[in-house]
């Protein structure tokens, strides 16, 4: 595996006890990231307490990047944390996702220039929740209890490699679960903050990836996380976002004119 400097994105609000669990999965990886930023769409001081405790138990930088709660407005403090980050790499998930062991290292081990990759999400279900913030666990595998749609939870390196690069955007990509280039995102200029509330954010950035000509690669059989069940946000701009979108594959957009390159240098 060539060595590339690397940061770790977890973009979370007010879920302490998810992010917990997550950090907890940093613990665990084969290949630790070389920093990580906690992207906080204005969470409460009891998610700056867990923080804080990890930044004594983390080899690396765990830095923590906050913004004023005014609704749901992920795409802004992504751009921040990404603006901030030291790495070349950008590997990100959300904070209420547990990396499988192998996580940082199967993203690492498929990067390559002018590709974006995105892995499997398996979602543990509510009735495990009780026993999974009890035990606090952070490891899981295809029989583990608590989870559904158990073949994404196989980690099996070789059936990986039959995944090839692809020029189109899957349905089955999610912003929960991917990795970048940090020139690539700066090259868009990064998240469209022209969209707020739920939904799009994810699949605009990685759809401008398309139109400068990146390639997109799935991680099926590597690259994991165990998604904690949680409900469903509003959707109450969900029709605006999605309008967003449609404009940035119909006229082809590659740059955000609201993105991050407010926060750069």
């Amino acid at each position: 595996m060539r060595y590339i400097s690397n940061t770790l994105i977890i973009a979370t609000y007010n879920w302490p006890d998810a992010l917990e669990l997550v950090l907890l999965s940093v613990k665990n990886q084969s290949v630790l990231p070389d920093e990580i930023i906690i992207a906080d769409d204005g969470s409460t001081p009891e998610t700056k307490v867990i923080i804080d405790r990890f930044k004594n138990e983390f080899s690396m930088p765990l830095h923590h990047v906050w913004q004023e709660d005014k609704g749901f407005r992920k795409a802004h403090i992504l751009n921040q944390a990404v603006a901030k980050a030291s790495g070349d790499y950008i590997v990100q998930v959300d904070g209420d996702c547990i990396m499988h062991a192998y996580f940082i290292q199967d993203h690492l081990e498929f990067v390559k220039p002018k590709t974006y990759l995105f892995g499997s999400r398996v979602n543990i279900q509510p009735a495990h929740l009780n026993t999974l913030f009890f035990k606090k666990q952070t490891q899981f595998n295809v029989l583990s209890k608590g989870i559904k749609k158990r073949t994404r939870a196989l980690h099996i390196p070789f059936l990986s490699t039959f995944y090839k690069e692809r020029d189109t955007f899957s349905s089955k990509f999610r912003g929960c679960n991917t990795s970048y280039y940090r020139s690539d995102f700066i090259a868009v200029n990064g998240y469209n903050e022209d969209i707020t509330g739920w939904g799009r954010e994810d699949s605009e950035l990685v759809l401008r990836f398309h139109n400068i000509g990146l390639k997109a690669r799935r991680l099926r059989y590597r690259g994991i996380v165990f998604h904690i069940y949680h409900n469903e946000k509003s959707r109450n701009r969900f029709e605006i976002n999605d309008k967003i979108e449609q404009q940035t594959i119909s006229e082809k957009i590659v740059w955000a004119s609201n993105g991050v390159d407010k926060y750069l240098g």
